[in-house]
């Protein structure tokens, strides 16, 4: 078997033990958590409870405290009202058993309050009535409300009351009332320790499932993991030596004269001598990959910039004398048609002329790409640049609404081409302003970082998608009607001229941001 199967079979023996060692854990965690919360609404119900029999027990002994005592009852009811709904889901049966009992015993209470009004009322009326009762008033007035009973047989004993006398009738039925009300109240007592029972039995049967899993397969899995490592590790370790002995060979050939680096006081193992000398030669595969790419691209597009160039040096020079020629035929007609012509004949003259000074902007443009005149170093202050940049553009183009600003927290020099740097930023003003349609904010800020100037240029335009972005300072390419795509390409051009990089971010509907990066000093 190979030492990539003794692994991967060793892994899933571990992973399958540790997983299901992981479920049953958590799952018996969630159950354990929900027996708590249940435990902790069990104990809220039996708390209540024993609050609700504790007022119960004043409000027959102490008439002083009646109707604290009513209202705090009929509080407890209410709540454990609402807490019996959260046993719905758990025990339907002993739920409604509970809710059952709880109505069984407001009604109750109910019952009995009003009987007590009714019997104390009674007696008030008794106590002008009759003589012998005078003398006991204090004594019935104290036990009426916890044995109306006694209060009944009194009565018939010492005022000589009739059984049938409906004072001495309601005092028994209050009696009665009062003893089931008492019952109701033990049984709500017993359900919910009942309740409480289960739920503590249920906690403890989940917290003692997880001690007997975690103590059956935590050693199981120390064994197993043991004993794979002891098979394998002979294996690995003789195999490991032969790799890194290979490794090193090939870093000594790409990477010559490197010793990997002892930690002070450390010791490093084979593994640790591989996985340097591993991460060492892939270091500098890497970077010689990406100059390599670098180096493929530059060269790609210096030769498609030169075909390009030449051809659009050609075709220009060709096109130059015709359209000098036409603009200048077309003038002199201008000149020379009659006061009387037309004006269907002076407008397509005129449209004449225009047209063939927008194709010689043209031809200029492509004289201008395929110049690329070396520049003229002197230093340039670059706040001073743009803002002439923008005037120039303002004085073309329509910028009444748009907000433009510079943002810099020093002024900062470089060395450049006065004129191609000013160039650069004509075109992504005008580029800027077109898109935002004269509406919009036009911003520019700029930095010093390690030598370099860096500069964004930013507008609140519509945005390019991802695909157009790609494109933008390739020759040609343009999303404008009347657009030649060679603007940006010529920005490009006269920045890399000037030893820096240009790149542009842009999101739809979110505007566009152009970085432009040129050293600060050019030798």
């Amino acid at each position: 078997m190979s030492l990539r199967k003794k692994i991967i079979i060793s892994f899933i023996i571990s992973a399958v033990i540790v997983g299901f060692l992981a479920i049953f854990v958590y799952v018996n965690f969630l159950s354990i958590r929900s027996e708590i919360r249940f435990l902790e609404v069990t104990d809220s119900i039996r708390n209540r409870t024993l609050e609700l029999r504790r007022h119960e027990k004043n409000f027959f002994l102490f008439e002083e405290n009646t109707t604290e005592e009513a209202e705090a009852m009929r509080g407890y009811i209410d709540q454990l009202y609402d807490i019996t709904e959260d046993v719905q889901s758990r025990d339907a049966e002993k739920a409604d058993a509970l809710a059952g009992l709880l109505t069984s015993y407001e009604e109750q209470f109910n019952e009995v309050e009003t009987g007590l009004a009714e019997a104390t009322a009674e007696l008030a009326a008794l106590e002008t009535m009759s003589s012998e009762y005078d003398t006991a008033a204090p004594l019935v007035k104290a036990t009426i409300r916890d044995k109306p009973a006694s209060v009944a047989r009194f009565l018939q004993d010492q005022v000589v009351l009739p059984a049938d006398h409906p004072l001495v009738v309601k005092l028994n039925e209050l009696d009665t009332r009062e003893e089931s009300l008492r019952r109701t109240g033990e049984q709500l007592i017993l359900i919910a320790d009942d309740l409480n029972k289960d739920a503590r039995a249920n906690a403890e049967s989940g917290i003692n499932a997880s001690q007997t899993v975690i103590l059956v397969f935590v050693p199981l899995f120390l064994v197993i993991g043991l004993s794979l490592l002891l098979v394998i590790s002979t294996s690995v370790v003789r195999r490991l030596k032969t790799l890194t002995s290979s490794v090193e060979q090939i870093g000594e050939r790409f990477v010559p004269g490197t010793e990997v680096v002892r930690e002070k006081g450390g010791r490093m193992d084979e593994v640790d001598i591989l996985v340097e000398k591993t991460r060492r030669v892939n270091s500098q595969l890497m970077d010689w990959e990406r100059e390599l790419d670098d180096k493929n691209e530059q060269l790609i597009r210096s030769k498609k910039l030169a075909a390009i160039g030449t051809m659009a040096s050609g075709v220009a020079h060709e096109l130059n004398n015709p359209i000098n020629n036409i603009t200048i035929s077309a003038q002199v007609l201008q000149k020379k048609i009659p006061a009387d012509a037309p004006p269907e004949v002076r407008e397509i003259v005129a449209d004449i002329i225009g047209q063939t000074l927008r194709v010689k902007g043209i031809v200029s443009n492509l004289l201008e790409f395929a110049r690329e005149r070396e520049p003229r170093m002197s230093k340039v202050k670059l706040v001073e640049l743009v803002g002439n940049a923008y005037s120039r553009v303002s004085r073309t183009m329509d910028t009444d609404g748009v907000d433009f600003s510079i943002d810099s927290e020093a002024e900062i020099s470089i060395r450049a081409d006065n004129d191609q740097l000013e160039r650069v930023f004509i075109n992504l003003f005008s580029n800027a302003v077109a898109v935002m349609e004269g509406n919009g904010k036009l911003t520019v800020k700029m930095e010093e970082e390690d030598g370099w100037a860096i500069i964004w240029v930013a507008d609140n335009g519509g945005g390019l998608p991802q695909e157009d972005l790609e494109k933008i300072f390739d020759p040609f390419f343009t999303k404008k009607e009347n657009g030649t795509g060679l603007g940006l390409a010529i920005v490009m051009n006269i920045i890399s001229q000037h030893g820096g990089d240009i790149s542009a971010v842009s999101e739809e509907d979110m505007g566009t941001v152009f970085e432009i990066r040129l050293p600060e000093r050019i030798d």
